[in-house]
């Protein structure tokens, strides 16, 4: 992540209030604390918090008025927690702050990671050989999560299982008319289709990040090795092909879509990376089945969801509550994504 300092009542932080909370919750932890808020992170502002003890990052809710299950830093600090030590790289969390007296609204606290973060899904940074390992390597990490026994890690009620689809578009479709700004065409056709054509139940349940992409992995310093999976806020018990069409989904989107970086019309042969198809067949691989039908279904799915969250950014843009100075263009990408969904649902059923 890139630091950048905005000043605005969403991204301050009372440091003296905060360093004497913490003096006693964290081991060895040691004022004064100095605060900067990364660019990355529209949901939940988060900030590097440097101090003489060492560094870490604090992520916290936005303050103000939040929908319903929203912004949901606790649930981010449960499931991190259950995660250590597993096949699924997590950062070290150390401490979860419900008294919102403190900053003015919920936080934790984890440690530091020294690693780089990808923005582009091109990896122009990277050779062909490095970002097929890459992807090779987020697909193994994703294969990982969706094969942690949930009972095991002490996450059996992490979600309500089964249902997963119809309970998402309920609860996605009640987000957006929320925090809608205005009628928004495709989205209306979209969220008629979505209802109409909900997939049976298959029985397949699994710890669902929710938000997977590579902005979201910390790899290490000089490795394709993914060190920390980040952004843990949509996370639940769901359905597994639900994260991996998310990720299909973006790597459609053209390559600036707001805040995600997709590759529409790149020529994945000759960067190395895979195409969907062969993605697709390496998790299908990993987790021992044959296909996935219903894919046009996933992929629609996921371009509503993503239109959804991106109208609700624009809200807290349009509240004055967004993190991100760049929340209140985000707006503009909900009509598209919505016709992208369209798209598939005409081109691929």
């Amino acid at each position: 992540m890139s630091e950048v300092k905005i000043p605005a009542a969403v991204d301050q932080l009372d440091t003296e209030k905060l360093s004497a909370y913490l003096k006693g919750k964290i081991p060895g932890f040691d004022g004064p604390v100095h605060a900067s808020k990364f660019s990355g992170g529209q949901s939940n502002p988060t900030f590097k918090i440097q101090t003489s003890a060492g560094n870490y990052v604090l992520r916290r809710q936005p303050p103000g008025k939040l929908l319903k299950s929203a912004h949901a830093v606790d649930r981010e600090f449960r499931v991190m927690q259950a995660l250590a030590g597993s096949d699924v790289p997590v950062p070290n969390v150390l401490h979860l702050c419900e008294d919102r007296d403190v900053i003015g609204s919920m936080f934790y606290l984890m440690e530091y990671c020294e690693g780089r973060i990808f923005w582009d899904a091109a990896l122009p940074e990277l050779n062909n050989g490095e970002r097929s390992a890459f992807y090779e390597e987020m697909n193994r990490v994703l294969a990982a999560l969706h094969s942690v026994n949930s009972d095991a890690v002490g996450l059996s009620d992490y979600g309500r299982p089964g249902n997963y689809f119809e309970r998402q578009f309920e609860r996605w479709q009640g987000q957006y008319r929320a925090s809608e700004l205005q009628p928004i065409s495709a989205m209306d056709q979209l969220i008629q289709w979505l209802g109409e054509n909900l997939p049976a139940d298959d029985g397949r349940v699994s710890l669902v990040h929710g938000d997977y992409r590579l902005d979201n992995i910390m790899f290490h310093p000089t490795e394709s090795r993914a060190i920390a999976v980040l952004d843990w806020e949509l996370s639940t018990l769901g359905h597994p092909f639900a994260d991996l069409a998310y990720q299909c989904m973006q790597l459609r989107m053209p390559a600036d879509s707001g805040n995600i970086s997709g590759l529409m019309g790149v020529d994945r042969h000759s960067l190395g990376i895979p195409t969907e198809r062969e993605y697709v067949a390496r998790y299908c691989e990993r987790m021992g089945i044959e296909r996935i039908d219903n894919w046009a279904f996933y992929l629609a799915f996921s371009f509503f969801r993503l239109a959804a969250i991106i109208q609700g950014v624009a809200k807290r843009a349009h509240d004055g509550n967004a993190s991100s100075k760049n929340a209140a263009k985000l707006g503009a990408f909900v009509g598209p994504l919505a016709t992208l969904a369209l798209d598939v649902i005409e081109n691929e059923q």
